[in-house]
Protein backbone atom coordinates (compact mmCIF):
# COMPACT_ATOMS: atom_id res chain seq x y z
CA UNK A 1 0.00 0.00 0.00
CA UNK A 2 1.35 3.64 -0.93
CA UNK A 3 1.11 6.17 1.60
CA UNK A 4 1.51 9.65 1.11
CA UNK A 5 2.96 12.42 3.32
CA UNK A 6 4.71 15.98 2.79
CA UNK A 7 7.66 15.55 4.23
CA UNK A 8 9.71 12.44 5.45
CA UNK A 9 12.10 12.16 7.91
CA UNK A 10 14.62 9.39 7.36
CA UNK A 11 16.07 8.97 10.92
CA UNK A 12 15.45 9.35 14.11
CA UNK A 13 18.56 10.67 16.04
CA UNK A 14 18.58 14.14 17.12
CA UNK A 15 18.38 15.68 13.57
CA UNK A 16 15.90 13.86 12.50
CA UNK A 17 13.60 14.59 16.34
CA UNK A 18 14.59 18.28 15.75
CA UNK A 19 13.92 18.75 12.30
CA UNK A 20 9.95 17.14 13.20
CA UNK A 21 9.90 19.34 15.88
CA UNK A 22 11.11 22.35 13.30
CA UNK A 23 8.58 21.18 11.42
CA UNK A 24 5.28 21.23 14.02
CA UNK A 25 6.62 24.79 15.52
CA UNK A 26 5.79 25.95 11.99
CA UNK A 27 2.69 24.25 12.03
CA UNK A 28 3.78 21.43 9.56
CA UNK A 29 2.21 18.57 10.89
CA UNK A 30 2.01 16.22 7.82
CA UNK A 31 5.65 14.36 8.19
CA UNK A 32 6.53 10.65 8.74
CA UNK A 33 9.90 9.94 10.87
CA UNK A 34 11.33 6.67 9.68
CA UNK A 35 13.80 5.23 11.95
CA UNK A 36 15.67 1.99 11.15
CA UNK A 37 16.23 0.98 14.71
CA UNK A 38 13.51 0.18 17.12
CA UNK A 39 14.39 2.74 19.71
CA UNK A 40 15.10 6.35 19.09
CA UNK A 41 18.23 8.54 19.03
CA UNK A 42 20.78 7.11 16.80
CA UNK A 43 24.63 7.92 18.28
CA UNK A 44 23.11 9.39 21.40
CA UNK A 45 22.34 6.73 24.32
CA UNK A 46 22.30 7.02 27.88
CA UNK A 47 22.34 4.06 30.07
CA UNK A 48 21.02 3.79 33.45
CA UNK A 49 23.22 3.12 36.69
CA UNK A 50 22.86 0.19 38.04
CA UNK A 51 20.36 -0.20 40.86
CA UNK A 52 17.96 2.41 39.70
CA UNK A 53 17.76 5.54 38.94
CA UNK A 54 17.42 8.89 40.29
CA UNK A 55 14.41 11.33 39.52
CA UNK A 56 13.43 14.54 39.13
CA UNK A 57 9.85 15.27 37.91
CA UNK A 58 9.80 11.89 36.62
CA UNK A 59 12.86 12.03 34.31
CA UNK A 60 16.22 9.82 34.92
CA UNK A 61 19.00 11.76 36.04
CA UNK A 62 20.81 9.10 37.12
CA UNK A 63 22.20 7.98 33.56
CA UNK A 64 25.14 7.83 31.32
CA UNK A 65 26.19 8.51 28.00
CA UNK A 66 27.97 5.91 25.74
CA UNK A 67 27.41 8.56 22.77
CA UNK A 68 28.44 12.46 22.94
CA UNK A 69 28.44 13.61 26.35
CA UNK A 70 29.83 17.33 26.08
CA UNK A 71 28.19 20.43 24.73
CA UNK A 72 29.78 24.35 24.79
CA UNK A 73 26.95 26.95 25.70
CA UNK A 74 29.82 29.28 25.28
CA UNK A 75 29.88 29.30 21.15
CA UNK A 76 27.07 26.89 20.28
CA UNK A 77 24.29 29.45 21.39
CA UNK A 78 21.33 27.78 19.28
CA UNK A 79 21.74 25.01 21.02
CA UNK A 80 21.91 26.28 24.52
CA UNK A 81 19.61 27.70 23.35
CA UNK A 82 17.00 25.05 22.71
CA UNK A 83 18.18 22.94 26.02
CA UNK A 84 16.50 25.77 27.89
CA UNK A 85 13.31 26.27 26.08
CA UNK A 86 13.23 22.66 26.76
CA UNK A 87 13.72 22.97 30.38
CA UNK A 88 16.86 20.73 30.72
CA UNK A 89 19.42 20.74 34.05
CA UNK A 90 22.98 21.10 32.77
CA UNK A 91 26.24 21.11 34.83
CA UNK A 92 29.95 21.45 34.00
CA UNK A 93 32.06 18.77 33.19
CA UNK A 94 34.03 18.04 36.27
CA UNK A 95 37.91 19.11 35.76
CA UNK A 96 39.42 20.19 39.22
CA UNK A 97 42.81 18.19 40.25
CA UNK A 98 45.85 16.54 38.82
CA UNK A 99 45.52 14.27 35.74
CA UNK A 100 47.18 11.14 35.20
CA UNK A 101 49.50 10.06 32.07
CA UNK A 102 50.46 6.79 31.51
CA UNK A 103 53.53 6.90 29.22
CA UNK A 104 54.75 3.38 29.13
CA UNK A 105 53.78 -0.04 31.21
CA UNK A 106 56.97 -0.44 32.13
CA UNK A 107 56.95 3.08 34.29
CA UNK A 108 54.32 4.40 36.82
CA UNK A 109 51.67 6.85 35.57
CA UNK A 110 52.67 10.89 36.33
CA UNK A 111 50.63 13.22 37.88
CA UNK A 112 50.94 16.19 36.27
CA UNK A 113 48.38 19.03 35.45
CA UNK A 114 44.96 18.94 34.01
CA UNK A 115 43.50 20.84 31.29
CA UNK A 116 40.92 23.34 31.73
CA UNK A 117 37.96 23.59 28.97
CA UNK A 118 37.38 27.21 27.88
CA UNK A 119 34.58 27.55 27.49
CA UNK A 120 33.48 25.07 29.82
CA UNK A 121 32.24 21.80 28.51
CA UNK A 122 29.14 21.04 30.10
CA UNK A 123 26.98 17.99 30.46
CA UNK A 124 23.48 17.44 30.70
CA UNK A 125 21.18 15.95 33.83
CA UNK A 126 19.81 12.42 32.66
CA UNK A 127 22.44 12.25 30.00
CA UNK A 128 22.18 13.21 26.37
CA UNK A 129 19.59 11.02 26.06
CA UNK A 130 17.52 13.85 27.87
CA UNK A 131 17.58 15.81 24.79
CA UNK A 132 16.30 13.36 22.44
CA UNK A 133 13.64 12.31 25.19
CA UNK A 134 12.38 15.82 25.41
CA UNK A 135 12.24 16.47 21.69
CA UNK A 136 10.36 12.95 21.19
CA UNK A 137 7.90 14.35 23.78
CA UNK A 138 6.96 16.93 21.58
CA UNK A 139 6.19 14.83 18.83
CA UNK A 140 2.94 13.20 17.52
CA UNK A 141 3.64 9.67 18.39
CA UNK A 142 1.55 8.72 15.24
CA UNK A 143 4.13 10.38 12.95
CA UNK A 144 7.35 8.37 14.30
CA UNK A 145 7.88 4.81 12.52
CA UNK A 146 10.29 2.85 14.49
CA UNK A 147 11.87 -0.20 12.67
CA UNK A 148 11.61 1.33 9.34
CA UNK A 149 15.11 0.80 7.12
CA UNK A 150 14.79 2.88 4.30
CA UNK A 151 16.49 0.99 1.88
CA UNK A 152 15.58 2.83 -1.91
CA UNK A 153 14.40 6.60 -3.00
CA UNK A 154 12.72 7.13 -5.99
CA UNK A 155 12.17 10.07 -7.95
CA UNK A 156 9.63 10.62 -9.82
CA UNK A 157 6.95 13.17 -11.32
CA UNK A 158 4.60 13.03 -7.86
CA UNK A 159 7.67 13.48 -5.44
CA UNK A 160 9.89 10.76 -4.24
CA UNK A 161 8.91 7.00 -3.07
CA UNK A 162 10.42 6.18 -0.26
CA UNK A 163 10.97 2.11 0.01
CA UNK A 164 11.38 0.73 3.74
CA UNK A 165 11.93 -2.75 5.03
CA UNK A 166 10.00 -2.87 8.60
CA UNK A 167 11.76 -4.87 11.19
CA UNK A 168 9.65 -8.34 10.53
CA UNK A 169 10.35 -8.20 7.42
CA UNK A 170 7.28 -6.66 5.72
CA UNK A 171 8.31 -3.74 2.63
CA UNK A 172 5.99 -0.20 2.79
CA UNK A 173 5.79 2.54 0.62
CA UNK A 174 5.72 6.14 0.98
CA UNK A 175 5.59 9.27 -1.05
CA UNK A 176 6.64 12.58 0.02
CA UNK A 177 7.21 16.15 -1.88
CA UNK A 178 10.66 15.96 -0.12
CA UNK A 179 12.92 14.07 1.77
CA UNK A 180 15.04 15.28 4.75
CA UNK A 181 17.84 12.40 5.33
CA UNK A 182 18.75 12.48 8.95
CA UNK A 183 20.95 10.17 8.84
CA UNK A 184 25.02 9.93 8.12
CA UNK A 185 25.81 11.12 4.30
CA UNK A 186 28.47 7.94 4.25
CA UNK A 187 25.96 5.58 5.94
CA UNK A 188 22.88 7.28 3.07
CA UNK A 189 25.25 6.97 0.08
CA UNK A 190 26.02 3.51 1.13
CA UNK A 191 23.00 1.79 2.30
CA UNK A 192 20.48 3.54 0.00
CA UNK A 193 19.58 2.80 -3.17
CA UNK A 194 19.38 6.23 -5.32
CA UNK A 195 17.22 6.16 -8.61
CA UNK A 196 18.30 7.76 -10.84
CA UNK A 197 21.38 8.14 -9.03
CA UNK A 198 22.99 10.74 -7.35
CA UNK A 199 25.22 13.42 -9.13
CA UNK A 200 28.65 11.56 -9.18
CA UNK A 201 29.81 14.80 -7.35
CA UNK A 202 28.03 14.80 -4.45
CA UNK A 203 27.88 10.97 -4.23
CA UNK A 204 31.49 11.08 -3.96
CA UNK A 205 31.40 13.55 -1.39
CA UNK A 206 28.82 11.86 0.71
CA UNK A 207 30.89 8.63 0.34
CA UNK A 208 33.99 10.29 1.75
CA UNK A 209 33.09 12.13 4.65
CA UNK A 210 33.70 10.00 8.10
CA UNK A 211 30.96 9.46 10.45
CA UNK A 212 31.65 11.00 13.71
CA UNK A 213 31.57 8.26 16.12
CA UNK A 214 31.45 5.28 13.81
CA UNK A 215 35.14 4.09 14.55
CA UNK A 216 34.97 4.79 18.17
CA UNK A 217 34.25 2.87 21.52
CA UNK A 218 34.04 3.79 25.33
CA UNK A 219 34.28 1.71 28.26
CA UNK A 220 32.12 3.10 31.84
CA UNK A 221 32.76 2.07 34.39
CA UNK A 222 30.58 2.90 37.82
CA UNK A 223 31.36 3.26 41.46
CA UNK A 224 29.60 4.68 44.50
CA UNK A 225 31.90 7.75 44.78
CA UNK A 226 34.28 9.26 42.93
CA UNK A 227 37.25 8.08 45.23
CA UNK A 228 40.05 9.63 43.02
CA UNK A 229 38.94 13.37 44.11
CA UNK A 230 39.80 12.46 47.21
CA UNK A 231 43.76 12.16 45.90
CA UNK A 232 42.83 15.40 44.08
CA UNK A 233 42.69 13.65 40.87
CA UNK A 234 40.24 15.19 37.98
CA UNK A 235 39.59 11.82 36.96
CA UNK A 236 41.57 12.77 33.30
CA UNK A 237 43.69 10.93 32.04
CA UNK A 238 46.15 9.88 28.51
CA UNK A 239 47.68 6.93 27.99
CA UNK A 240 49.88 5.66 25.28
CA UNK A 241 49.84 1.74 26.68
CA UNK A 242 45.87 1.20 26.80
CA UNK A 243 43.42 0.03 26.03
CA UNK A 244 41.78 3.66 26.53
CA UNK A 245 43.66 6.27 25.08
CA UNK A 246 41.62 9.04 26.98
CA UNK A 247 39.29 9.14 30.33
CA UNK A 248 37.45 11.42 31.57
CA UNK A 249 35.18 11.67 35.08
CA UNK A 250 31.62 11.01 34.15
CA UNK A 251 30.57 11.32 37.28
CA UNK A 252 26.90 13.16 37.97
CA UNK A 253 25.97 15.44 40.43
CA UNK A 254 23.74 13.93 43.78
CA UNK A 255 24.11 10.21 41.57
CA UNK A 256 26.70 7.78 40.76
CA UNK A 257 30.41 8.13 40.53
CA UNK A 258 32.00 7.11 36.99
CA UNK A 259 34.81 7.05 34.67
CA UNK A 260 34.58 6.69 31.18
CA UNK A 261 37.34 6.46 28.85
CA UNK A 262 37.70 6.17 24.88
CA UNK A 263 39.35 3.03 23.57
CA UNK A 264 42.76 3.90 21.78
CA UNK A 265 42.72 -0.06 20.04
CA UNK A 266 41.62 0.27 16.21
CA UNK A 267 38.17 -0.82 15.59
CA UNK A 268 39.43 -4.18 13.55
CA UNK A 269 41.49 -5.12 16.48
CA UNK A 270 38.61 -4.81 18.86
CA UNK A 271 36.31 -7.27 16.99
CA UNK A 272 38.43 -9.92 17.58
CA UNK A 273 38.89 -9.40 20.97
CA UNK A 274 35.74 -11.03 23.49
CA UNK A 275 33.83 -8.10 25.64
CA UNK A 276 35.01 -9.92 28.63
CA UNK A 277 38.42 -9.44 27.84
CA UNK A 278 38.36 -5.93 26.98
CA UNK A 279 36.59 -4.90 30.35
CA UNK A 280 39.15 -6.64 32.17
CA UNK A 281 41.97 -4.69 30.52
CA UNK A 282 40.21 -1.69 30.98
CA UNK A 283 39.75 -2.49 34.89
CA UNK A 284 43.49 -3.35 35.20
CA UNK A 285 44.40 0.00 33.41
CA UNK A 286 42.01 1.95 35.68
CA UNK A 287 43.45 0.35 38.47
CA UNK A 288 47.53 1.43 37.54
CA UNK A 289 46.03 5.18 37.07
CA UNK A 290 43.64 5.24 39.78
CA UNK A 291 44.18 3.17 42.30
CA UNK A 292 43.10 -0.87 43.37
CA UNK A 293 39.74 0.77 44.23
CA UNK A 294 39.37 1.17 40.55
CA UNK A 295 39.29 -2.14 39.46
CA UNK A 296 35.86 -2.99 40.88
CA UNK A 297 33.28 -0.91 39.82
CA UNK A 298 29.85 -1.71 40.78
CA UNK A 299 28.96 -1.64 36.83
CA UNK A 300 30.61 -1.21 33.34
CA UNK A 301 29.18 -0.96 30.03
CA UNK A 302 31.06 -1.01 26.75
CA UNK A 303 29.47 0.25 23.68
CA UNK A 304 31.21 -0.32 20.64
CA UNK A 305 30.07 2.35 17.48
CA UNK A 306 31.97 0.55 14.85
CA UNK A 307 29.68 -2.88 15.40
CA UNK A 308 26.58 -0.99 14.46
CA UNK A 309 25.50 -1.22 11.30
CA UNK A 310 23.07 1.78 11.44
CA UNK A 311 26.05 3.70 12.21
CA UNK A 312 29.25 2.42 10.71
CA UNK A 313 30.32 1.28 7.28
CA UNK A 314 33.05 -0.76 6.59
CA UNK A 315 34.83 2.30 5.59
CA UNK A 316 34.47 3.77 8.91
CA UNK A 317 36.07 1.21 10.27
CA UNK A 318 39.44 2.43 8.74
CA UNK A 319 38.71 6.19 9.55
CA UNK A 320 40.61 8.04 12.50
CA UNK A 321 37.23 9.38 13.59
CA UNK A 322 38.14 13.13 13.06
CA UNK A 323 35.66 15.80 12.48
CA UNK A 324 35.16 16.07 8.65
CA UNK A 325 34.59 19.11 6.42
CA UNK A 326 30.97 19.61 5.95
CA UNK A 327 30.02 17.74 2.15
CA UNK A 328 27.16 19.75 0.20
CA UNK A 329 23.42 18.59 1.54
CA UNK A 330 21.68 18.68 -1.67
CA UNK A 331 22.09 18.57 -5.05
CA UNK A 332 22.25 21.68 -7.11
CA UNK A 333 20.42 20.66 -10.49
CA UNK A 334 18.29 17.59 -11.26
CA UNK A 335 16.05 15.19 -10.41
CA UNK A 336 17.29 15.39 -6.57
CA UNK A 337 17.17 19.22 -6.31
CA UNK A 338 14.86 20.54 -3.93
CA UNK A 339 13.48 17.01 -3.19
CA UNK A 340 16.51 15.63 -1.04
CA UNK A 341 18.51 17.63 1.92
CA UNK A 342 20.90 16.49 4.27
CA UNK A 343 20.29 17.11 8.04
CA UNK A 344 22.46 14.98 10.13
CA UNK A 345 25.13 16.49 11.96
CA UNK A 346 27.61 16.12 9.27
CA UNK A 347 26.67 18.33 7.40
CA UNK A 348 26.35 21.36 9.66
CA UNK A 349 28.18 23.87 8.55
CA UNK A 350 30.04 25.39 11.86
CA UNK A 351 30.06 22.29 14.24
CA UNK A 352 30.44 18.95 11.75
CA UNK A 353 29.46 15.79 13.84
CA UNK A 354 28.76 17.37 16.76
CA UNK A 355 25.54 17.40 18.64
CA UNK A 356 25.48 21.23 18.14
CA UNK A 357 25.54 20.05 14.63
CA UNK A 358 22.62 18.05 14.26
CA UNK A 359 20.38 21.16 15.22
CA UNK A 360 22.03 23.77 13.12
CA UNK A 361 22.17 21.11 9.80
CA UNK A 362 18.10 20.52 10.89
CA UNK A 363 17.51 24.59 11.18
CA UNK A 364 19.10 25.43 7.97
CA UNK A 365 17.07 22.48 5.75
CA UNK A 366 14.06 22.93 7.13
CA UNK A 367 14.56 26.62 6.73
CA UNK A 368 15.20 26.06 3.10
CA UNK A 369 12.36 23.09 2.18
CA UNK A 370 10.93 24.49 -1.31
CA UNK A 371 8.01 26.28 -1.36
CA UNK A 372 7.31 25.13 2.54
CA UNK A 373 5.42 28.39 3.45
CA UNK A 374 2.95 28.06 0.86
CA UNK A 375 2.21 24.31 2.07
CA UNK A 376 1.41 25.65 5.97
CA UNK A 377 -1.94 26.38 5.27
CA UNK A 378 -3.37 23.05 3.81
CA UNK A 379 -1.39 21.45 5.68
CA UNK A 380 -1.67 22.57 8.79
CA UNK A 381 -5.31 22.05 8.61
CA UNK A 382 -5.28 18.26 8.37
Amino acid sequence: MLQTTHVAIVGGGLSGLYAAYLLQQRGLRDYVLLEAREVLGGRIRSVLAPGGALDRGGEPVNRFDLGPSWFWPGYQRQLDRLVDALGLARFAQFEDGDMVVERSLYAAPERMRGYASAPPSMRLMGGMAALTDALRHQLDPARIFTGHSVRALRAADAGVELECVEVWGRVTTWRAAQVLLALPPRLAETRIAFSPALPEVLSRRWRATPTWMAPHAKYLAVYDTPFWRERGLSGEARSACGPLGEIHDASIPGGSAALFGFFGVPAAVRKEVSEAALREACRTQLARLFGPQAAAPRGEFIQDWALESYTATLADLDSVGHHAEAPPPAAASGPWCGRLMGVASEWSPQFPGYVAGAIEAASLAVAMLADVEDELAPFSER
